[in-house]
């Protein structure tokens, strides 16, 4: 997730480290905060695999900045991991939301419209927090109040997302479903 976000964002804009640190912690930071020793070493192995450069620019006060820049290398594995997102990145909710976060970077709205056919599909599969042997329980089945909760709040996103998913698909396979 963390290699993938940096790379989207470098996609974006070249960027500093400190500067790069708040963009990550926009997308992921409430849930997964990125401290500095997590986040350097991740931009070293970037660099290493010659993913990511690394160029010096004078400070405007004092010390030089270093600005982090995406190489060729770096944008065709940023598209070939948003073209085949793994199957975690599907459905793992923070994993989708980052590989969302910069599916536009995909020219194809062909290639956009599979990858989230996929998460369509996922979505599509019966599941539950909560088991009654190898029977999904719902949130009727459970008395609970707070797993019910679990269930409920999971559900009421999972009709969203799925209006939102149908929508969008059918938009980028150039049907877009009229306003209600």
């Amino acid at each position: 997730m963390l290699k993938l976000a940096i790379l989207g964002f470098l996609h974006d804009q070249p960027m500093h480290g400190y500067e790069l640190r708040r963009h990550l912690a926009a997308l992921t930071g409430h849930i997964r905060p990125i401290s500095d020793g997590t986040l350097y070493p991740a931009i070293k192995r970037l660099e290493t695999d010659g993913l990511l450069i690394r160029e010096t620019e004078p400070g405007s006060t004092a010390a030089p900045r270093h600005t982090l820049h995406l190489t060729p290398a770096g944008r065709t594995a940023l598209l070939e991991r948003l073209r085949t997102p793994d199957r975690l990145d599907i459905s793992d909710e923070n994993r989708w939301f980052t590989v969302l976060a910069f599916l536009r970077h995909l020219d194809s709205p062909a290639e956009q419209a599979t990858v989230l056919r996929r998460r369509l599909a996922f979505l599509d599969e019966p599941a539950s927090f909560f088991y009654d042997g190898a029977r999904p329980l719902s949130a009727e089945d459970i008395t609970d109040p707070f797993r019910s909760g679990i269930l409920l709040i999971a559900r009421a996103t999972s009709q969203a997302e799925l209006a939102w998913l149908g929508d969008t698909i059918a938009t980028l396979d150039g049907h877009p479903r009229p306003s209600a």
